[in-house]
């Protein structure tokens, strides 16, 4: 089945359309919830509840740009109401007002690291900050865009996100520091981020 067919059958209330499209991303969306709320069983309960919000809004989705960036933005927002409600998006510390020099990372400490591991390594970023970096740097929102969703300025954004990329490196340096990770030889394939860290 194409995925306009897919798409179709899930507005029509199809059952077996609905199974399908629930096959097919489910593993992906848990992903998705799993880097927001870093619990696996909270994240299952967070990509059920992203599939009846994807069923319900998914007449609105316009079919311009991609279907699965639409999807993601689905499963994103609905982990972000969840730590709303928990209160973990709690930004009581006025980040523009924090003393912060941004300092570019060292994007070669990345390199022995799979995909897996990065993740790893962010799922040890405090909420606050993986939040901001997960928007950012692997679902692509703006800075604009992520002021809004978290009602915060954007240049609150800027600093937030430019201190969780120095978090990260350090918690990268301590893992690779304890052999977690071998250093890669000069001509060894490597591994790079989701994406290229501003």
């Amino acid at each position: 089945m194409e995925e306009r067919q897919l798409i179709e059958g899930c507005i029509r209330g199809e059952p077996r359309a609905r199974k399908t499209m629930y096959e097919l991303h489910a593993p992906a969306m848990l992903s998705v919830c799993q880097r927001y709320v870093c619990n696996r069983e909270t994240a299952k309960d967070l990509m059920h509840d992203g599939f009846v919000k994807l069923f319900t809004k998914i007449h609105t989705y316009s079919g311009t740009g991609s279907f699965n960036g639409w999807m993601r933005r689905v499963f994103v927002t609905t982990a972000l109401e969840h730590l709303r409600r928990s209160k973990m998006m709690s930004h009581r510390v006025d980040i523009d007002k924090c003393d912060f020099q941004e300092v570019e990372p060292d994007v070669s400490l990345f390199e022995p690291l799979s995909a897996e591991d990065l993740f790893a390594c962010i799922a040890h970023l405090p909420s606050k900050y993986r939040i901001v970096f997960n928007m950012h740097a692997i679902e692509e929102y703006s800075y604009q865009e992520i002021a809004q969703e978290l009602s915060i300025s954007e240049s609150g954004v800027r600093s937030q996100y430019a201190r969780s990329r120095q978090m990260l490196q350090n918690i990268v340096l301590r893992r690779v520091g304890a052999g977690l990770y071998a250093r890669p030889h000069r001509n060894e394939s490597i591994v790079r981020p989701a994406k290229k860290m501003e």
